[in-house]
């Protein structure tokens, strides 16, 4: 498919730029075999699912990513981004810079009133850099400190709008994050409760955590038309022998498999056997879902409505189809649903 099937006209109007109570959402329904469309609120998803079911959840964890720093000598303010950790024992990290064209190989930056320095070491796009951090103390040290001095990284489309709040540092993280080494949410997962984990979990619904960090790769521009010819970048991700035998005795039961979010399908559908069943790993995957795609693992799934041409929408129709989810956006549009991490959400079964 081309880029511009996936573009539509969506009202700046219509982007959340802050969150509704968890659990309080709309919820749309879409029914894939007979188009049917429902409208309910996120706490009636536990209508939809019944014993022996699971939900693949994304158990990473989102930390303060964007740091603010001086060059050196000039005093110039500068906006570091940490994108991925690339060794930790050197402390060198993979960063975007802005504005770039002030950061040059060599330069140093140095960030608030504490001890953290970085030297930049080499270019790798025109705003990306990788930067070696000056720093003696252990790692739970530094991502102490890093989280002392970061800004909780919500994406442009709303800090653009409003500035970052205290508030977003808790949620902008699903209830259930534990592994952290995200720079961006899996958002679909921020509607969840304690208390509808539990009424799911009574209902005999069992919950499979995976952990994929999300980088700024699921989020970046598609600047091709021909979908095939897009790259995105890779992102870390683990799923243990636990998870995989929970999904995998869902499968063998014909049960449903509810991959919370696109991270979270992304992550299953990377680690498939020859049995098209899942399988633990610990790797990379640079796995791009859009249609058409044969899903191998996932029967069901939890997105949050997305920007135009963006890659998480073109997951969502490579699950649902292109014409039933390009549809139910339509009514979502008319009927003043919100988009985009803070919006609201699609269950699509």
């Amino acid at each position: 498919m081309k880029l511009s099937e996936f573009k539509f006209d969506l009202p700046q109007s219509l982007i959340a730029l802050h969150p509704s109570e968890r659990g309080e959402a709309r919820l749309m329904v879409v029914h894939r075999k007979t188009g049917e469309i429902e409208h309910k609120t996120f706490g009636d998803i536990i209508n939809y699912f019944d014993d022996g079911d699971v939900m693949v959840i994304n158990d990473t964890r989102v930390f303060p990513a964007r740091l603010y720093g001086q060059k050196e000598k000039t005093g110039a303010k500068i906006e570091v981004f940490l994108l991925r950790e690339l060794n930790r024992e050197m402390r060198l990290w993979d960063v975007l810079v802005d504005p770039a064209r002030k950061i040059r190989v060599g330069n140093k930056l140095y960030f608030g009133d504490s001890d953290l320095v970085a030297e930049v070491i080499d270019n790798t796009t025109s705003r990306g850099r990788t930067i070696r951090f000056l720093y003696d103390g252990t790692n739970e040290e530094f991502m102490k400190l890093v989280d002392q001095l970061g800004e909780t990284p919500l994406p442009p489309e709303i800090i653009s709008r409003r500035k970052v709040e205290n508030a977003d540092r808790e949620r902008f993280q699903t209830i259930f994050a534990q592994n952290l080494g995200a720079v961006a949410a899996p958002t679909a997962g921020m509607h969840f409760t304690k208390a509808i984990m539990k009424r799911l979990e009574i209902k005999g619904v069992h919950f499979a955590p995976v952990t994929l960090h999300v980088g700024l790769g699921t989020f970046r521009n598609v600047d091709v038309e021909d979908l095939t010819k897009h790259k995105t970048d890779s992102e870390n991700y683990f799923i243990t022998q636990g998870s995989a035998d929970i999904v995998n005795k869902a499968l063998d039961n014909g049960k449903r498999v509810c991959a919370v979010g696109t991270t979270s399908m992304k992550a299953i559908e990377s680690s498939v056997t020859a049995s098209g069943h899942l399988k633990s790993v610990e790797g990379w995957t640079d796995k791009f879902i859009f249609p058409p795609y044969d899903f191998k693992i996932g029967n069901a799934m939890i997105t949050n409505f997305q920007l135009p041409e963006s890659i998480l929408l073109m997951t969502a129709c490579a699950f649902g189809g292109y014409d039933l989810v390009m549809k139910a956006y339509q009514l979502a549009i008319k009927e003043k649903y919100k988009f985009f991490t803070y919006g609201d959400a699609m269950l699509i079964i």
